[in-house]
């Protein structure tokens, strides 16, 4: 998990990767090396506290529109995920004032080049 995601955000300009927030899974065990290479802040949510990662806990419910949970992701294709992140980055949130996530990282990068 460490390595997918420094090679996923690390394309970004360091602007754009300020701070990361995750549960307390196994799977952060890296948190460290995660800060150093990308130059961020990790945080973890407390135990049993989703609202601290609403964010995130949104875009999980929105992918069970596509993946149920349980379902077996091993069954999915690359291009079928490839589909449904693409549907997704370019679903209006309230979050980000009904842009897509499209639309503002892509605003962000401008900024961050100009």
């Amino acid at each position: 998990m460490t390595a997918a995601i420094i090679e996923l955000l690390s394309i970004y300009p360091d602007e754009l990767v300020i701070t990361i927030t995750c549960d307390r899974g196994k799977e952060f065990a890296g948190y460290k090396e995660i800060e150093e290479k990308l130059n961020c802040d990790l945080y973890f949510a407390d135990p049993y506290c989703a609202w601290q990662k609403g964010t995130n806990e949104n875009s999980n419910g929105l992918l069970r529109e596509y993946y149920p949970k349980g379902m077996d992701l091993s069954e999915t294709s690359n291009l079928e995920l490839h589909e449904k992140l693409n549907l997704l980055n370019n679903r209006p949130r309230r979050c980000i004032g009904f842009l897509t996530p499209l639309e503002v990282i892509n605003g962000l990068s401008i900024e961050c080049f100009a």
